[in-house]
């Protein structure tokens, strides 16, 4: 018979907790069970159409199209060729400017397609992100915040994926009306505020995508659609406390709810995809910042910024306006030279930050023989451009070597076969194939050749 251990002498003495570790327990015992009033309550939340299924197929929709946004808003930024002087609106970018690449002139439309898929998909995903942070808002009011260190971990991130989702698309939107009302330069927050929500987005996708696929596998679409209100059920119970545990009576189904989600999104892209086509369908663009009327017959067409808003005095434009050549040797001409010159005519699109878009028919000179003018060789140098614009922060912008070669490249001085209004940049402005309409400076009084940087 093995002997017992004598106390106080044999047996090991038991280990107590320490006092502050039995405080901590308690405390988060205490608090798990007296959550506050209202939403930190998981019976508040009574939705019976909330669950992992549905949370999924919204999750899908925002995995497909988060991605395209994020690679043409990458592509965006690509295409101002900050690496060019003055070009850079975020010079402090560091390494998150890794992705940069010279940006070509072919296809002329590049550019419009990239900024019109970016602008007007996340016009599109805007009532499928609501629809989702919907879904899943039970999680963000789970109490206590937090039981373990790998909790706090998460929570922390879906607080930034939650948050930073939030302003993006909020100052994309901003952006888009025209309407600045953060205290921050657009162009460093939004590119500032992508990387943290891209980074919290892989993280987020890294963790849930199993998850996903399984909740996706659980129900069928095609039954799910086919279900009506009377016959529309809540998900069973799941571990995440996503399904409410003392669900309502639904008041619509799950069919009713991507229904209505999808004919939001429907909406918002047909208020918003005429700005980036043209014909009929631009008078459709009830979300354009840029009204209706932009010009006069064949200047009627879109005015991101009018001379008046930008401060251009008119008399500057008038018979006095010189074209200053800057490069081995220094010309200057006066419009009537410029039309005297070979003028060539090319249908170019020009595309805006803010999404909209349109082609044209512009005339004028090659930049290509403005270098040639000014004794530079084209294809072996860049032109910095400066226009009339009082300082403005794209009043000077830089083109590239490949740019300046390219025999699309003009100086345009008529479009449609009229002058340019001076909304439009009279006397003359660039036109560049691909180029984003920043670039395309008005009211231009300079161009600078130099050697192409390597």
């Amino acid at each position: 018979m093995p002997d017992r251990p004598r106390p106080g002498r044999d047996a090991e003495p038991a280990v107590a907790p320490r006092k502050s570790t039995r405080l901590r327990q308690r405390a988060g015992a205490w608090l798990g069970e007296h959550p506050p009033p209202g939403p930190f309550r998981p019976e508040f939340w009574r939705s019976p159409l909330r669950g992992p299924w549905l949370t999924s197929v919204l999750g899908l929709v925002l995995l497909f199209g988060i991605i395209a946004v994020a690679i043409t808003g990458l592509v965006s930024y690509a295409a101002y060729d900050p690496r060019l002087p003055g070009n850079d609106t975020t010079p402090e970018k560091g390494l998150l400017g890794f992705y940069l690449f010279d940006w070509p002139t072919r296809p002329a439309w590049l550019y419009r397609v990239t900024q019109g898929v970016h602008v007007i998909l996340g016009l599109t995903l805007v009532p499928v992100l609501l629809a989702k942070l919907w879904s899943v808002i039970p999680k963000l009011f789970a109490w206590p915040p937090s039981r373990s260190v790998a909790q706090a971990v998460e929570r922390a991130s879906l607080l930034l994926l939650v948050g930073g989702a939030v302003f993006e698309f909020v100052t994309g939107i901003l952006n888009i009306q025209l309407w600045y009302v953060f205290p921050f330069s657009f162009y460093p927050g939004h590119l500032y505020g992508a990387w943290i929500f891209l980074a919290a987005f892989v993280v987020h996708v890294a963790f849930k995508l199993p998850r996903m696929i399984g909740a996706l596998r659980s129900r069928s679409i095609r039954r799910e659609l086919r279900t009506g209100l009377r016959d529309t059920r809540p998900e069973p119970p799941d571990p995440y406390g996503l399904v409410a545990i003392a669900p309502a009576q639904p008041t619509v189904s799950r069919r009713g709810l991507l229904g209505f989600v999808g004919a939001a999104s429907l909406t918002m892209f047909g208020l918003a995809v005429g700005q980036c086509v043209d014909g009929p369908l631009r008078r459709t663009a009830l979300l354009a910042p840029h009204g209706r009327d932009y010009g006069p017959g064949p200047n009627d067409f879109q005015v991101n910024k009018t001379a008046a808003a930008m401060g251009v005095d008119p008399a500057r434009t008038g018979p006095d306006w010189r074209l200053t050549l800057a490069g081995p040797h220094r010309v200057r001409l006066s419009r009537t030279d410029l039309l005297a010159m070979a003028l060539h005519t090319y249908s170019l699109p020009i595309a805006c930050v803010e999404g909209w878009s349109t082609r044209q028919r512009w005339t004028g000179v090659r930049l290509a023989d403005l270098a040639r003018l000014a004794g530079a060789a084209p294809g072996a140098v860049e032109v910095f451009v400066e226009s009339l614009e009082p300082g403005g922060a794209f009043s000077t912008a830089s083109l590239s070597a490949r740019q300046v070669a390219d025999p699309r490249s003009l100086l345009a001085l008529q479009v449609n076969g009229a002058d340019l209004s001076l909304d439009h940049g009279f006397p003359a402005r660039i036109i560049v194939p691909g180029a984003p309409g920043v670039h395309n400076t008005k009211w231009v009084q300079r161009l600078s050749f130099r050697a192409a940087s390597s």
